[in-house]
């Protein structure tokens, strides 16, 4: 019977704790704050909270003494949290970076079934008739603001990388149109590319990325040479392109009159429902229009999906040691203070204050090593320049992105570690016989 008992009590815990992680996971910031509050109040209200404050005290009191095994807790959590946030960031800076190049008022026209501009074909007569919709606002000529473009990959050298070793870069052929239909894209070096020549205006992203694209160098791409005659930055994915006349783009990938892609702005925002349906009334048509707020959240979701996935798991295994860790810390901490633990139980003390200074004593270890590792995550790679592929094809610069939301997922992931590696050698603590405990010590 003793046995089972324990048993019970062994199964008992593990539920408390999965039961736990889970509240933990699903609360906002402020009910934990709340839960700290309670736990505040509680300490300074009660007799049990009294002695709970009073153990904790001494405990922490006692860290100096035991520096190099609390470091092993902080050291270790800290290199999840620094880990964890910065693979998360990763994710975070590439879904703004793709998501932040629409809006509402822009629409992106492609050919039905097509889930991206690379495996859209728009003729000639299908983009006149697009063009022609109402709902695109127009300048002040009376012209539509609605851009055909043409999107292909080119290749070209990485910079840092070796003389074979060849990147994507995506390649937009556009009009003069694209300016007005993007207000946020402007040329901060040199000057924008001539109708009819092979000049380029390459992304402040891809200037980083590719080698030789300094204003005024030229680049092979296909089997002509092109001229870089200007720089332009956008704030967004399109840092990441290079532009140049459409016609000259068509030219030298063989693509003829077709183009991928229609992006029109529209009168306001709400007029894009009346311009789908426009555009699906018409029985010329086979297209499918997306608003580009909607078109970019799309394309960034699966590729921000999986670094998000890596980063949680990656996390996760680095996690499973750091409990070891606390949890070898702080059974050894219980050890050493058997005899101060049992005489404290021994004139009075309940098995709950213990348990509560143990588990204090290890989430403020935890605290420590969460709040260390985000500060050391933010100054390494908040800003911190990277690339990848995006749409399978070409190479996407983006920046990696702190935020104060990942910075506080770090600290519940760095407690919710503390937690688990401080509740066991807790529990043994307060359930250890008073006889044995000053028997053992």
């Amino acid at each position: 019977m003793k046995g089972f008992g324990k048993f019970l009590r062994g199964a008992g815990l593990v539920l408390l704790l999965a039961a736990a992680l889970a509240v933990w996971i699903v609360l906002p910031w402020w009910a934990l704050l709340a839960v700290a509050a309670a736990i505040a109040l509680w300490m300074l209200g009660t007799r049990s909270g009294r002695q709970a404050a009073s153990v904790t005290g001494v405990g922490i009191g006692t860290l100096s003494q035991r520096l190099g095994a609390s470091s092993v807790v902080v050291i270790g959590i800290a290199g999840v949290v620094g880990v964890l946030v910065a693979l998360l960031a990763m994710a975070e800076g590439y879904r703004h970076t793709v998501s932040s190049s629409g809006d509402e008022e822009t629409a992106i026209v492609l050919r039905g079934g097509s889930s991206a501009e690379l495996m859209s074909v728009l003729g000639r007569d299908a983009i006149t008739t697009i063009e022609r919709a109402p709902e695109i606002a127009r300048d002040a000529d009376g012209r539509p603001l609605a851009s055909p473009e043409l999107v292909v990959a080119a290749n070209l050298p990485l910079r840092g990388g070796g003389a074979d070793e060849d990147g994507s870069v995506q390649l937009r052929g556009v009009g003069d149109m694209a300016w007005a239909v993007r207000p946020n894209v402007t040329v901060v070096e040199g000057r924008r590319f001539e109708a009819g020549k092979r000049e380029l205006v390459v992304g402040k992203g891809a200037r980083r990325q590719f080698t030789g694209l300094e204003p005024g160098a030229e680049v092979r791409l296909g089997t002509q040479p092109w001229t870089v005659v200007g720089v332009f930055e956008s704030g967004d994915s399109m840092e990441s392109e290079m532009w140049a006349d459409a016609g000259i783009v068509a030219t030298t990938y063989r693509r003829g009159s077709s183009r991928a892609s229609v992006f029109a702005r529209l009168a306001d925002a709400s007029s894009f429902k009346a311009f789908k349906a426009t555009l699906a009334a018409d029985p010329r048509l086979q297209v499918e229009a997306r608003t580009t707020l909607e078109y970019f959240q799309a394309q960034s979701e699966s590729v921000s999906k999986l670094l998000r996935i890596i980063g949680i798991v990656v996390g996760s295994i680095m996690a499973i040691g750091a409990v070891f860790g606390a949890l070898n810390t702080m059974f050894a901490s219980v050890a050493s203070r058997a005899r101060e633990i049992a005489t404290l139980r021994a004139i009075g003390f309940r098995g709950m204050p213990v348990v509560v200074a143990v588990m204090l004593e290890t989430m403020l270890l935890a605290l420590l090593g969460g709040a260390l590792g985000g500060l050391l995550a933010w100054l390494v790679f908040n800003g911190y320049t990277a690339s990848t592929l995006a749409g399978g094809m070409s190479q996407l610069t983006f920046e990696f992105k702190v935020s104060p939301g990942l910075l506080w997922e770090g600290l519940k992931w760095a407690l919710a570690i503390g937690f688990v590696g401080g509740l066991f050698p807790a529990v043994r603590a307060a359930t250890m016989p008073v006889t044995d405990a000053l028997r053992a010590a």
